[in-house]
């Protein structure tokens, strides 16, 4: 099985394909380590791809799926994967398409803006050792100090209202349409994100499972 994962930055996407990925025995593939092996390996696609790398500029949306068709042609992935980082938008769904990459299943972690921001501005990092804590869900034993080496924390630029906010705006018009997109096909599984990460997670594979 071919599996992508959908949903808005903070709904715990690359949580559920690691578990996804233990569970179901498929491998997860990251869209920049393909890459970075696509141009280790001289491939003339990562050659095409390092070209605009290395101005500077944005790789085409029809060089990182050739990237993607030439890796997946080229490699035995046993019983399938989970493409973490691609489509990013529309256009490159529907080339994925036309390049004849089949998606066996889109699955969409529902959750909504306000639980989003909730989320991702309740985030602290630790300056001193990088160690993560959530003012609600995992909370450190003294407030803004790091349990492990008495650090500071403090909210990553990533995660502050503002960020947050930018980001989502972007996901609505890039990233959202593509639900339709597999919707339309019969490909979309749509899972609750607010509820645990297990009972999340059994819901995913469930659904899976019904389709292989």
């Amino acid at each position: 099985m071919t599996i992508i994962m959908l949903g808005p930055p903070g709904a715990g996407k690359g949580t559920q394909a690691e578990i996804l990925s233990a569970k179901l025995g498929v491998t997860t593939l990251s869209t920049g380590n393909i890459l970075r092996t696509a141009i280790a390996e001289k491939r003339p696609v990562g050659l095409d791809a390092k070209k605009y790398m290395d101005k500077g500029e944005l790789v085409p949306d029809e060089v990182i799926i050739g990237i993607i068709k030439d890796f997946l042609a080229g490699h035995d992935l046993g019983k399938g994967c989970i493409l973490d980082g691609v489509p990013r938008n529309i256009n490159q769904a529907k080339m994925l398409d036309e390049m004849g990459v089949a998606i066996d299943a889109a699955v969409s972690l529902e959750v909504s803006d306000s639980e989003i921001e909730q989320r991702m501005g309740g985030r602290r990092s630790c300056l001193k050792c990088g160690a993560s804590y959530h003012v609600k869900a995992n909370p450190p034993a003294k407030e803004g100090v790091c349990d492990k080496c008495g650090g500071e924390l403090t909210i990553r630029e990533d995660d502050k209202p503002e960020t947050v906010r930018q980001r989502l705006a972007v996901y609505h018009k890039q990233t959202e349409p593509i639900i339709g997109f597999y919707a339309e096909k019969g490909k979309l599984i749509t899972v609750d994100g607010t509820a645990g990460v297990e009972e999340t997670a059994e819901k995913l594979v469930k659904a899976l499972e019904m389709i292989q």
